[in-house]
């Protein structure tokens, strides 16, 4: 099976080093974004994310449901790779392209990196938990079995202003 377009155009940019981003890619991140928007409604942090098969097509869409299940795996990237596989028929998600709206943490790197995800795509950086290039680098790791190319700040501005957003009406006191 071919790679995809996607894949293929971001380990290019990956390799060169240039954080300018594949046509499309704006796009996908948009559908991450709409799906991180849906998350405070029932009290989860706004991220989002979305898994984009060998094909080209949307094959996953979810966001954050740790509160909405009391679940400390719910986590965006987790239940879109969960939904792919299920899409796919198993658990291999080779030429798939992870978009998340934040830096995946160690542990949904991790899950990208047992799926064998292609390509991850995220949008800001997490200085605290960040393991695709800000704490760790799990994708680049050549002692794991498995490497990703991995493409950051797509749509950055949106992506970090919706997670500040959510935190300050969090913090900010409540109106009488």
């Amino acid at each position: 099976m071919p790679p995809c377009v996607f894949c293929v155009a971001a380990e290019r940019v990956a390799t060169a080093t240039v954080r300018r981003v594949v046509p499309g890619l704006d796009e996908l991140m948009g559908l991450a974004l709409e799906e991180a928007a849906a998350a405070p409604a029932h009290g989860d942090v706004p991220i989002g994310a979305v898994v984009v098969g060998p094909d080209g097509a949307v094959i996953a869409g979810r966001h954050n449901e740790r509160e909405l299940h009391g679940d400390p795996t719910a986590h965006a990237e987790l239940l879109a790779l969960r939904d792919a596989a299920a899409h796919l028929g198993g658990w291999r998600l080779e030429g798939c392209v992870l978009v998340s709206t934040i830096e995946p943490c160690p542990m949904c790197a991790g899950a990208a990196l047992a799926a064998r995800i292609t390509t991850v795509v995220f949008g800001a950086p997490d200085p605290k938990a960040g393991a695709c290039g800000s704490l760790y680098n799990l994708g680049a790791d050549s002692r794991l079995n498995h490497t990703m190319a991995i493409v950051p700040g797509v749509r950055e501005a949106e992506a970090a202003t919706l997670i500040r957003q959510f935190f300050a009406e969090r913090r900010s006191p409540a109106e009488p």
